[in-house]
């Protein structure tokens, strides 16, 4: 090869290279787990089992020995993740460990666009325990939308009552499917396979941001996760 083209076909190689690493951070890859080992999950302030339940194998997100009752979240973190925009789709199982309080209602979700050491992200969560009750007011606090740290879920209810959570039909310790959908600023929350969302969020609080995910639950909730599928888009 003259050597005059030398030049070219290393510039067009570094050039390729760019293209590549920018391609791969715009159209990250789809990710989907069985969820029936730690590998490439980190958990924070909780530890990860892997266990049998319902007839599957799945992780089990537990909170820190002496923390059964503490008012603590409980992250596992997929370290190989990078979402902005897509589809997330995974099953969990939520109800309150033994002993816990009345108003605890075994909270268990999915974080997204997660930041830092966790510092920032985005979530939805179900309460399975109030799903059922008699009270509709109560029913109606059954999944919630949150932004972590500004945004919990007392604030927004006390700012916009009923407008960040909603209702849907639930089962305490049951397989429960969840689907969550992000563009831009928007996300819907659909479970078990309903064809609508039980829950619109138009103005995410982060802003069109991007992160991993994250699956999270309270410390005092009985937590199985099994099943993640994730599809980003561009």
């Amino acid at each position: 090869m003259p050597k005059t083209f030398l030049p070219l076909v290393v510039i067009l190689a570094l050039a390729g290279s760019v293209l590549t690493g920018q391609a791969a951070k715009t159209n990250p890859r789809a990710l989907k787990l069985a969820l029936d080992s730690t590998s490439g999950i980190e958990a924070a302030n909780g530890e990860l089992k892997v266990v049998n339940y319902r007839g599957r194998r799945a992780l089990q997100l537990v909170p820190l020995a002496g923390h059964e009752a503490a008012d603590d979240s409980m992250l596992a973190i997929l370290t190989n993740s990078d979402f902005k925009n897509g589809v997330i789709e995974l099953d969990v199982s939520g109800a309150p460990r033994k002993g816990a309080a009345p108003n605890m209602k075994g909270f268990i979700g999915v974080a997204f666009r997660l930041q830092g050491q966790a510092e920032k992200f985005e979530m939805f969560y179900i309460r399975p325990s109030n799903a059922r009750v008699d009270d509709q007011l109560q029913r109606n606090h059954s999944v919630q939308y949150v932004s972590d740290p500004d945004y919990g879920w007392q604030k927004l209810r006390a700012e916009n009552p009923g407008v960040y959570e909603s209702y849907a039909d639930l089962e305490p310790g049951a397989w429960t499917k969840i689907k969550i959908v992000v563009s831009g600023t928007k996300a819907q929350l659909y479970v078990n396979g309903a064809t609508q969302p039980c829950l619109v969020v138009n103005d995410l609080k982060q802003g069109e941001s991007r992160g991993k995910i994250a699956l999270w639950a309270h410390s005092t909730t009985e937590a199985y996760f099994s099943r993640i599928s994730i599809q980003p888009q561009p």
